[in-house]
């Protein structure tokens, strides 16, 4: 083969691929549909419902054990005002409202349930849970969500998220993701039936 057939074959490659590249770089796709551009991780072998939990909705029951090992089913609070917030103690949001969840906690004690679900799959360990407990002298439920189970359910993907559930079990209120000041935690249990 001539030196002028082998140059022009590999110039015809060179021009193929960088034709390639700049149509994959700078082409846009219009064939892409919207609803695959989203990814949902669900934990292995777990079957989640994942359609998200709307104001109005019964919220969906579970039932987890307690950092004291005792275990809890929110059902078990039908009839009074929950909060369910999901937290991580790594989480600098969550540390700045836990005290204001003790003084709701404290002032009005049974008639406002706190259930604090744990991201116990992100914490380093169980024992990390327990110091920033200690440290903060928290006395209400601290639920461990080892499997995340409940955070994929409630679609707790940004830390602190808190749902509020009614007297008859309803979420209520739309959910807050973001800390809670005193103030906000009040006017939300003013709302609630």
């Amino acid at each position: 083969m001539s030196i002028l057939i082998k140059r022009a074959i590999a110039l015809t490659v060179i021009g193929v691929l960088l034709g390639i590249v700049v149509y994959n770089t700078f082409i846009e796709d219009d064939t892409s549909d919207p609803a695959d551009e989203a990814i949902f991780v669900q934990p292995e072998g777990m079957d989640v419902d994942t359609d998200g939990v709307e104001v109005g909705d019964q919220a969906p029951n579970f039932k987890l054990d307690t950092l004291d090992g005792q275990t809890i089913e929110l059902s078990d609070f039908k009839g009074k005002k929950v909060f369910i917030n999901f937290w991580a103690t790594w989480c600098a949001p969550c540390r700045a409202e836990m005290p204001h969840m003790q003084d709701i906690h404290e002032e009005y004690g049974d008639e406002v349930v706190i259930l604090a679900v744990n991201a116990t799959g992100q914490e380093t360990s169980v024992d990390t849970v327990q110091e920033f407990v200690d440290e903060l002298e928290l006395t209400f439920p601290i639920l461990m969500d080892d499997t995340s189970e409940v955070n994929v359910r409630y679609q707790a993907l940004s830390l602190p998220t808190t749902y509020f559930v009614n007297t008859e079990g309803v979420v209520q209120i739309p959910r807050k993701v973001g800390p809670l000041s005193y103030d906000e935690m009040i006017d939300k249990i003013e709302e609630l039936d």
